[in-house]
C-alpha cells in the first residue's frame, strides 16, 4: 500500500490580505518526483512557506507522512523536515561541505567539532551517488551544480522526506541535469519524495512521474506522465504563450552583414571559438558544462582575448566600455537599474556618445519623453524607479539599449526566474531589437525559452564549439526541449508543403 509524503486538502492561505492559495489540493506519495508547473509566480512562496513552517491557514488541511500538521480550524505553530533548494545557494561559503551539511543542520549539538570525524561522517553519502565532492572544500571552491548536490545531501542527512527543487533547470547543464535525474532516482528509490518546480512542462518530463499545472494560487490539472503518452497536453492557460511563438517560428531566419566576429578565440575554458553574428540575427549560445560563459564574459569586458581576436562591426573591440556592443546582466530589474536616479536619467544612461550634452540638455529630454511616451507609457517618466512594475522596468532596460543603439547585445539568462506573462514580453522586447537589425547572442546554460527566438543555437562543450543547429533542425533536439513540439509541427508543414527545411547540423564553427 502506497504511503502519502504531503496531503494539501483545499487550503486557503492569506497574506497582508490577499488570497496566495485558493482551495489549493495536491498530494505528493512516497519516493515520488512530482513535477510542478506555474504559469505565473502567484501562490509559489506561499506554498514554499506554509510547507515548511505551519502558517495560519484560512481554510484547509496538511498532512505529512500521514499526520495532521496544519488545519484552519486549530492553527499548531511548528515547523516541518521540509527542504527547499532554491535557485541562489543558501550554504555557507567559508564553511567546508562538512561543516554546511553537518555542524549547520538544525539540532546540531556538538561543543568539540571534529572535523576529520564530519569528513568521514559525510563520505559514505558522497560515494553513493558518485559525485567526486571533497568533504574538506569550501563551498567557494565549488561548481553551482556541486553546491546544488551538497545541498541535497545537508536535506538528505537532515533527515528531509520531502525535498522541493525550484527551476534547477535554469542554473545547470544538460549534462548535469542528467546526472541529477540517476541522484534524484536513487533517493526516490529510498523513500524520498520530491517536488520539482519547473518553467516548462517539458522540463519535467526528463524527471517526474506526474506533473500538475498551478495557476493563480490552485492547482488546475495533474498529468499522469507514466502511463500513456508523456507528449504534451493542451494547456489552456498559455494560449497567448503559444500563439507567439508559432507566429515568431513561421518568420524567416534573419541574416544581414555581419556584425560580431570571434576568430579563434582562446580565454580560460574557452577553446577556439570561431562565430560570426549577422545584424538582426538571434543566436543562442548555449554553455553544456557551464564552464565557459564567465570566460566569453571577461573577452568582452575586457576586449582582449589571450588569443585570437573579437571584431565588432568589422573593428577589433577595444573593452567593455565600447558602446557598439551591450549586455543585458542576469536578472535585469536587480542589476542594471539605479534607483537614485530618475526615470530618464536611467533611460538616456548610455546615449552621451551619441549625444554629449544630453545631461544638461532639457530640450533633448522633453523630445524623448515624447517620442516614447505612446511605447512606454506617458505615467512611467514621473515614477521612481522603485515605483516600477516587473514589466516597467524591462521596458526600461531594453528601452535604453534602443536609445544606445549598439551592434550587438548580449542577453544573460534573460528568462531566468520570470514568470509566463513577463517571459512573453521579454520575447517581445528581444524582437524588437532584432527588427532594428540588431544582432542578439542569449547566453545560455539550459535553453528554456530561449530556443523559440534563436535563428540557430551554438552548442559549447569543454569551452568548444560541437554542434551548430540551424533553426530547421530544432526537431532534432532532445524531446525534453521546451517548445520543441511547436518546431516539429513546423517541419512537418514545411515537409508536406514540399519545402525543404532549412538548416543543417555542423560540428564545426559556423558563420552566417
Amino acid at each position: 500500500m502506497r504511503t502519502e509524503t504531503l496531503r494539501m486538502d483545499r487550503v486557503s492561505y492569506e497574506y497582508q490580505g490577499v488570497t496566495q492559495l485558493d482551495n489549493f489540493s495536491l498530494s505528493v506519495w512516497e519516493g515520488e518526483i512530482l513535477g510542478l508547473v506555474p504559469t505565473n509566480n502567484c501562490g509559489v512562496e506561499a506554498l514554499f512557506s506554509l510547507l515548511v513552517h505551519n502558517l495560519p491557514l484560512r481554510y484547509g488541511y496538511i498532512y505529512y507522512h500521514e499526520k495532521l500538521v496544519n488545519d484552519w480550524h486549530d492553527h499548531r505553530p511548528g515547523h516541518n523536515r521540509i527542504s527547499v533548494i532554491r535557485n541562489e545557494s543558501c550554504l555557507a561559503k567559508d564553511l567546508t561541505v562538512a561543516d554546511n551539511i553537518f555542524v549547520l543542520r538544525p539540532g546540531f549539538k556538538k561543543w568539540h567539532i571534529r572535523p576529520r570525524v564530519l569528513e568521514e561522517q559525510l563520505t559514505p553519502f558522497i560515494q553513493e551517488i558518485g559525485v567526486p565532492i571533497r568533504a574538506d572544500a569550501y563551498i567557494d571552491s565549488l561548481t553551482t551544480f556541486q553546491r546544488f548536490v551538497v545541498e541535497l545531501l545537508k536535506a538528505v542527512v537532515a533527515g528531509s522526506r520531502l525535498i522541493v527543487l525550484e527551476n534547477v533547470d535554469a542554473f545547470i547543464s544538460d549534462s548535469e541535469l542528467a546526472k541529477l535525474q540517476e541522484i534524484l532516482t536513487h533517493y526516490a528509490g529510498k523513500g524520498i519524495s520530491f517536488l520539482y518546480l519547473s518553467a516548462h512542462f517539458e522540463e519535467t518530463l526528463r524527471f517526474c512521474h506526474r506533473t500538475a499545472l498551478m495557476s493563480n494560487g490552485r492547482i488546475l490539472k495533474c498529468f499522469d506522465l507514466e502511463s500513456g503518452s508523456r507528449g504534451r497536453p493542451f494547456l489552456p492557460c498559455v494560449e497567448d504563450y503559444d500563439r507567439w511563438v508559432r507566429a515568431r517560428l513561421k518568420e524567416g531566419e534573419r541574416s544581414g552583414e555581419t556584425v560580431l566576429e570571434l576568430q579563434g578565440v582562446c580565454r580560460g575554458n574557452l577553446r577556439d571559438v570561431s562565430l560570426g553574428v549577422s545584424a538582426g540575427e538571434c543566436v543562442v549560445i548555449q554553455d553544456m558544462d557551464g564552464c565557459a560563459q564567465s570566460d566569453l564574459l571577461a573577452v568582452l569586458e575586457h576586449g582582449r582575448p589571450e588569443s585570437g581576436r573579437l571584431l565588432v562591426g568589422g573593428a577589433p573591440l577595444r573593452s567593455g566600455l565600447d558602446r557598439n556592443i551591450a549586455i543585458v546582466q542576469e536578472r535585469p530589474m536587480e542589476t542594471m537599474l539605479f534607483h537614485d536616479m530618475s526615470y530618464m536619467d536611467n533611460l538616456c544612461f548610455n546615449m552621451d556618445h551619441r549625444f554629449p550634452g544630453i545631461w544638461t540638455d532639457r530640450g533633448m529630454y522633453r523630445s524623448i519623453r515624447t517620442e516614447y511616451a505612446p511605447l512606454l507609457g506617458a505615467e512611467v517618466f514621473d515614477l521612481r524607479v522603485n515605483e516600477l512594475t516587473a514589466r516597467q522596468k524591462y521596458d526600461l532596460v531594453f528601452t535604453r539599449l534602443l536609445l544606445q543603439r549598439p551592434k550587438v547585445v548580449f542577453c544573460i539568462h534573460p528568462f531566468k526566474k520570470a514568470e509566463v506573462s513577463i517571459r512573453s514580453h521579454i520575447w517581445e522586447l528581444i524582437d524588437r531589437l532584432l527588427k532594428r537589425d540588431i544582432a542578439v547572442v542569449i547566453l545560455a546554460v539550459n535553453l528554456a525559452d530561449s530556443l523559440a527566438l534563436a535563428d540557430r543555437l551554438v552548442r559549447l562543450r569543454r569551452g568548444s564549439i560541437q554542434e551548430v543547429y540551424r533553426r530547421g533542425d530544432f526537431v532534432k533536439l532532445p524531446i525534453s526541449t521546451p517548445w520543441l513540439y511547436l518546431h516539429q509541427e513546423q517541419h512537418e508543414t514545411e515537409k508536406a508543403a514540399g519545402q525543404q527545411p532549412a538548416g543543417h547540423i555542423t560540428t564545426a564553427p559556423l558563420s552566417p
